[in-house]
């Protein structure tokens, strides 16, 4: 997939990521997608294909029945997002998990840079 970075482009996704965030807070029933963020949007080159990154605290267990969630309510979120923004072409939504976060907090600290108390 072939990002691009045009101004419709990032005008696009992030008004795809504010619209998919509000439909989770006001819309979403499935407990499987409470406290899920919404962290960012990427449009590919032809903007046919969005994904969709998004954190949530938790275990590996908890992310993959988040993802799973996701994967059932793509339909809804789609047609959500066709009634919401009214466009032409809604693009297909792929969601991926952002570790960007978790890294950046866990992922610098190990056992042996831990102070000792």
């Amino acid at each position: 997939m072939k990002s691009t970075t045009s101004r419709r482009s990032i005008r696009m996704g992030d008004q795809i990521m504010r619209e998919l965030a509000t439909m989770l807070l006001e819309e979403s029933m499935d407990p499987r997608l409470e406290l899920v963020s919404i962290s960012g949007v990427k449009l590919n080159k032809d903007l046919k294909i969005a994904k969709v990154f998004y954190t949530l605290s938790g275990d590996k267990e908890r992310v993959a029945n988040a993802q799973k969630a996701f994967e059932k309510a793509t339909g809804f979120l789609r047609s959500g997002l066709g009634k919401r923004l009214k466009l032409k072409f809604v693009p297909e939504l792929r969601f991926i998990y952002d570790e960007f976060l978790e890294e950046m907090v866990y992922g610098q600290q190990s056992e042996t840079n831990l102070p000792d108390f």
